[in-house]
């Protein structure tokens, strides 16, 4: 009846034993087994102790290890968690672990990286082992591979207390289990005997579980003389702690002391990094910069599960409570490359997006470098709402660096960008950077760039994007730029109707020919060569048109794409790679003197007028852009001011670099600076307040016109005006920026000279007034002026 009143302990008992573990067969008392909690099912140890079937002896050392390890606190010790005892057995609960055993056979790495891990686990033994031997006075006296378990994240951690005693006491506890005796000393495990000469019985085991580490488990004592498998630089401290001789044995603490001095068995780099990953929290700030800055070149040697569960913690708790910055991102992306989705997902990105909100521009020029290391883990959703709002920053950024790698990044974000920030937000950035851009090299860098993630722009607005970008591309001052452009085109070819092709892309090409640059006209004369070749093919057979024109509206990435990359020597490494071949062989050449005007001019100021005066006047196009055409940006004929209003016209700009002008006079000139800014932008930059980023900053703003509520200025074509009955098909497209029809306006030089006329004539005026007031004499006080 009683029965019904009482509780079993077990049922209230917050884990469960799930499924025993294997490795410890016949060599402990205690089952070892792998278990949960019941509530939150965190996995666990469970050594299982079933008092009915032992005798004793068997029962006293149960005890005494589960007081052993529930008292023990100590990182190389494993970690009790919770216990419980009852009629029928004893429970004793630990963190989670591996034995040994199986960690060696199954999951531990092969290579330099398996004796990195046992070297560092050794060591943690060792230390564990000093704490019992120096600290607490306690002889373990079962050193061996069943004492010995693994953590989650790879660390060494000691058990097996069943024999532990004081070494200032003579404790019996029985006979050993007979898988145990070949572990046995020659001096033997029990005896009256010095504190010291017992505690060498520790070092004894030492010896032991070394050479299982790197054999099996020992079954026989004469085993310990094959060293075929021991390190070389271990071997000599081997045969010392192997000694019949217990003096000459060293402690646990004397073993750390001999292996890491110089060229020895634990002084590696990984075990380097684990000595200071346990003293980061006592480290200056330089120490842990100058540590985390050297971890990127060593890290892809440490073992797997040390990366991951280890030094990760690490890297993270550095971002969140220090000021390290840039230093930890290459080794945290070379460790998420080692990480599951659902795991770099939990850990990794979070910090990508904080990182990315950062306003140190190491950091954020560090993180564009990486891009293409960790953008396949970031999904759609943390791209377009987290990560490129803060990315765009860069393209108004007053460093040219940052411009450049924001631009090289978005090769790798484009395909996960949503429409409005492709088609929309990208362009207008795009077109600010081609346009308005004081680096060439930048300049260059856009083209190329837009070149690459064409196949993913909508094909709705991805024809008019394209012909406008590239054409205008075609007229940079800056070789490179114009070479750039040309290959785009070709690269993209596939992405043309027919009709634009030989309407306004062939037309603009055909200029290039002539191009000063023989790389340019090169790359000209293989465009047109390209396109020609499609022309004739449907010209002698019109039914092909269509798998010509397969790609023209098809979205994302086709497969023409990749063929008309490799066509045009598009697809490189990287595009300061590109820009950096276009220009490399120039760059040891005389620079071109200025060109004059005995000279003969480039195709384009040919067929204009010239200018001496120093103020170029841009051109703009009579036509106005339907909205509709207007949102990407684009569309906007040379100048890139407002994007949202059509209707309106932007402000004209005297840019130094004279990309807005349609007179390419001093050609030769031009591409020199270009030459300069984009060899800076390649190689060595200057601080940012050597840029002169303070002037002009209405006119290079490229927001300006949106708020603008000047009259905006127009200037004359200075191209051959066309009549209105000879317009071709080329002249007639609302979208085409090379509609150079006249603007019956006055020229910014006319109105500043009616200006200085109208102040002439004034003043003109004033002196024939002062001499008649002179000629008549003094006037007479009371007198009348006669009129």
């Amino acid at each position: 009846m009683w029965s019904l009143f009482t509780r079993d302990p077990l049922k209230e008992f917050a884990y469960e034993v799930e499924q025993e573990l294997p490795g410890i067969e016949n060599r402990s008392d205690w089952q070892f087994c792998l278990g949960k909690h019941k509530t939150t099912g965190s996995p666990v140890t469970i050594l299982k102790f079933p008092i009915a079937e032992r005798n004793e002896a068997q029962k006293k050392r149960a005890k005494n290890y589960f007081k052993t390890l529930k008292t023990m606190k100590h990182p190389n010790i494993l970690t009790y968690i919770d216990g419980i005892e009852t009629e029928k057995e004893m429970l004793l609960v630990t963190e989670y672990s591996t034995p040994l055993k199986v960690y060696l056979q199954d999951e531990i790495e092969r290579g330099p990286r398996r004796e990195m891990a046992i070297s560092w686990g050794l060591h943690q033994i060792s230390k564990g082992l000093s704490f019992l031997n120096k600290d607490c006075n306690l002889v373990h006296n079962n050193i061996c591979i069943s004492s010995v378990f693994v953590t989650e994240n790879g660390e060494w951690k000691l058990a097996g207390f069943e024999y532990i005693y004081s070494a200032k006491e003579n404790v019996d506890y029985g006979p050993r289990l007979s898988s145990l005796a070949a572990y046995e000393p020659p001096e033997g495990f029990s005896g009256v005997r010095p504190p010291k000469a017992k505690l060498a019985i520790d070092s004894w085991g030492l010896g032991c579980l070394i050479w299982e580490c790197y054999n099996t488990p020992i079954t026989r004592s004469n085993q310990l003389k094959d060293t075929h498998e021991i390190p070389k630089s271990l071997l000599p401290v081997y045969i010392e702690l192997l000694s019949t001789n217990v003096k000459i044995r060293p402690t646990s603490l004397k073993f750390i002391e001999l292996c890491r001095k110089n060229r020895c068995y634990m002084d590696n780099k990984f075990v380097d990094c684990m000595l200071f990953l346990e003293e980061i929290q006592i480290k200056e700030e330089l120490e842990k910069n100058n540590f985390f800055s050297s971890l990127s070149s060593v890290i892809d040697s440490f073992p797997k599960r040390a990366c991951t569960k280890r030094i990760l913690p690490q890297l993270l708790n550095a971002f969140d409570f220090s000021n390290i910055g840039s230093a930890i991102l290459p080794p945290l992306f070379k460790i998420g490359g080692l990480l599951e989705t659902e795991d770099y997902q939990k850990y990794i990105v979070p910090c990508i997006v904080k990182l990315f909100s950062s306003t140190d521009r190491a950091t954020r020029v560090k993180l564009l470098q990486e891009m293409e290391t960790f953008c396949q883990h970031l999904s759609a959703d943390i791209v377009n709402s987290k990560i490129f709002p803060n990315v765009v920053n860069g393209f108004v950024d007053t460093n040219p660096v940052v411009r450049e790698n924001t631009i090289k990044a978005m090769i790798h974000l484009s395909p996960k960008l949503n429409y409005k920030n492709l088609n929309e937000e990208l362009m207008k950035h795009f077109a600010r950077l081609q346009s308005k851009d004081d680096q060439g090299g930048i300049r260059t860098n856009t083209t190329v760039c837009l070149g690459k993630i064409a196949c993913h722009l909508d094909p709705r607005n991805r024809q008019k994007i394209l012909i406008s970008a590239y054409t205008r591309a075609l007229k940079d001052p800056f070789p490179p730029a114009r070479q750039a452009g040309v290959l785009a085109i070709a690269a993209s070819h596939h992405l043309f109707t027919l009709a634009e092709s030989a309407h306004r892309l062939l037309p603009c090409l055909s200029p290039l020919t002539l191009d000063l640059d023989k790389n340019v006209r090169d790359q000209a004369f293989r465009a047109m060569k390209c396109f020609l070749g499609k022309l004739e093919k449907v010209s002698e057979d019109p039914d092909s048109i269509t798998e010509m024109e397969k790609d023209v509206n098809v979205g994302g990435v086709t497969r023409g794409s990749s063929a008309a990359a490799s066509w045009a020597g598009w697809a490189v490494s990287g595009m300061s790679t590109l820009t950096h071949k276009l220009y490399k062989n120039n760059k040891d050449r005389t620079p071109p003197k200025k060109t004059t005007v005995n000279k003969p001019k480039s195709p384009e100021a040919s067929r204009q007028p010239d200018n001496t005066s120093e103020t170029r006047t841009e051109t703009t196009t009579p036509e106005n852009v339907s909205d509709d055409e207007s949102e990407c940006g684009w569309d906007k004929v040379e100048n890139w001011g407002n994007m949202n209003d059509s209707t309106e016209d932007t402000e004209n700009t005297n840019s130094k670099d004279g990309w807005d002008d349609e007179e390419w006079g001093d050609m030769d000139e031009t591409a020199n600076d270009g030459n300069d800014s984009f060899v800076e932008t390649e190689g060595n930059h200057n601080t940012v307040s050597s840029y002169n980023w303070g002037q002009d900053v209405n006119n290079d703003d490229f927001f300006n016109s949106l708020v603008s509520k000047d009259k905006p200025k127009k200037t004359l074509s200075k191209s051959t005006p066309a009549t209105n009955t000879e317009k071709t098909s080329w002249e007639s497209n609302s979208w085409d920026t090379e509609n150079w029809d006249p603007i019956e306006e006055p020229p910014a030089d006319d109105h500043k000279k009616k200006m200085i006329e109208k102040q002439a004539e004034r003043k003109r005026q004033i002196e024939q007034k002062r001499a008649a007031r002179q000629a008549s004499g003094a006037m007479k006080l009371g007198s009348k002026k006669l009129t």
